[in-house]
């Protein structure tokens, strides 16, 4: 997933891989070894990235994926039971353990803020954490192999997490969601899919980059502030109070983009039938 005409070097943080391939940025969840599970460092690293991509007009589209044999298989627990005594969650004082809490979960809000639509490349273990990533994401394409649960519950927590409980009812309804968060069961690819969990399901690794580009690339299509815009309006609507609400937000973003220059090339491409040229990129 690479255009080697553009394409800058890859970078890594603490867990992460980055890389720039023209206004797409590949951020691959880079800890195959521990499933890439999430320790501390990598939240940190996490959260950085989101937060950074507000101002990041260069960057247009992320793709999200994980190294080796899963997406990610949630906090890594063994970093947890590994902590000196007095940060281990559990055993700390209450205002560290909601320190620990609220660091841990400051990577969805950043995610779930961010301009730039996200697409989620699933496979194997997306379990808590990783669930919740997912379920952050703008647009989810899963292989049939991917497993996913809210693990939380499994390890004596509340199954409602790293903002879990909002985002899993709005995407699958209340019944469904009381189901994974109560139980901590496994929903498989196909049930996802089934669900609306998932938007498009593949047969395996080689396939998911290739869908992945090709749902990338669709994206790119889009002139940059409809783009921006669009993900702003939809976030806001899955919250608001009427129609009246999101009609105003939409009529806005309407007003807003009719004001950019693309907007004219938009129309000049669609009437001579030729491939748009962006210009406020």
């Amino acid at each position: 997933m690479t255009d080697k005409t553009r394409a800058q070097p890859v970078r890594q943080n603490e867990g992460l891989q980055i890389h720039r391939s023209g206004t797409l940025d590949i951020l691959t969840l880079n800890r195959p070894d521990r499933l890439n599970a999430i320790d501390p460092r990598m939240a940190d690293a996490l959260t950085s990235y989101f937060r950074q991509k507000r101002d990041d007009d260069d960057c247009r589209v992320i793709v999200l994926r994980g190294a080796g044999r899963a997406f990610c298989a949630g906090v890594d627990l063994k970093a947890t039971k590994d902590a000196p005594p007095d940060l281990q969650f559990g055993n700390a004082g209450v205002r560290t353990e909601l320190a620990i809490q609220r660091a841990n979960r400051e990577f969805i809000v950043e995610m779930r803020r961010c301009p730039q639509p996200v697409i989620a490349l699933l496979h194997g273990a997306v379990c808590g954490a990783g669930f919740a990533l997912a379920l952050a994401a703008d647009i989810r394409i899963a292989t049939r192999d991917a497993r996913m649960n809210c693990a939380f519950v499994n390890v004596g927590l509340g199954g409602c997490d790293i903002g879990v409980s909002y985002l899993l009812p709005r995407l699958a309804g209340a019944s469904i969601a009381s189901e994974l968060i109560l139980t901590g069961d496994f929903i498989d690819a196909e049930r996802a899919h089934s669900l609306g969990l998932v938007s498009r399901l593949v047969d395996d690794a080689s396939a998911l980059e290739d869908e992945g580009r090709t749902m990338a690339d669709r994206l790119l299509k889009v002139a940059p502030t409809a783009l921006r815009l669009s993900k702003e309006a939809l976030r806001h609507a899955i919250d608001a109070p009427s129609i009246e609400s999101a009609i105003a937000m939409e009529d806005r973003n309407q007003v807003l983009c009719a004001r950019t220059e693309d907007f004219h090339e938009a129309m000049a491409a669609f009437f001579e039938r030729r491939p748009a040229e962006w210009r406020d990129a």
